[in-house]
C-alpha cells in the first residue's frame, strides 16, 4: 500500500525528521546516564556502611532493578527479604509496609528508588 505525501512532505524530508529523532533521542539518554553517574558519586562519597537498609521482596522487579544499580554504582548498603527474614518484615511492618522496595536511609524511611531524596536523607544540601 503507497500512501501518497503531501507535497510539502518529500522523502528528504522523513530523513532529516528520522535523523533528528535519533540525535535528540541519544542526547537524552546521554544526559540521563551522566546524572545517574553523578548520582552514584555523590551517594558513595556521603553514604557509609549501615547508612541505608533496602527492604525488599523476591518478587519484586523495582527491588532487582534499585539492586543492580546500587551494586553497580557501589554504594554501600545492606538488604534484607521480606520472605526469608522475620525482623525484615517486622521492619517492613512497622515503616507502614506499602510497598517494596522500602529504604531505612538513616532512620528514615523512603517509599521506592528516590536517589534524589536519598542524597537529601544523607545530608547532602
Amino acid at each position: 500500500m503507497n500512501i501518497p505525501l503531501p507535497s510539502w512532505l518529500r522523502r528528504h524530508d522523513l530523513w532529516v525528521l528520522l535523523v533528528l529523532i535519533l540525535v535528540f533521542g541519544g542526547l537524552a539518554r546521554w544526559a540521563g546516564s551522566r546524572q545517574s553517574e553523578d548520582e552514584a558519586q555523590r551517594l558513595r562519597a556521603l553514604a557509609r556502611p549501615g547508612d541505608i537498609l533496602m527492604i525488599s521482596s523476591e518478587t519484586c522487579v523495582f527491588c532487582k532493578r534499585a539492586r543492580l544499580w546500587l551494586d553497580e554504582a557501589a554504594v554501600p548498603y545492606r538488604e534484607c527479604l521480606i520472605e526469608r527474614d522475620a525482623a525484615c518484615l517486622a521492619e517492613y511492618q512497622a515503616r507502614g509496609g506499602r510497598g517494596t522496595p522500602t529504604f531505612v536511609v538513616r532512620g528514615h524511611t523512603l517509599l521506592g528508588f528516590d536517589r534524589p531524596r536519598m542524597l537529601a536523607l544523607l545530608g547532602e544540601r
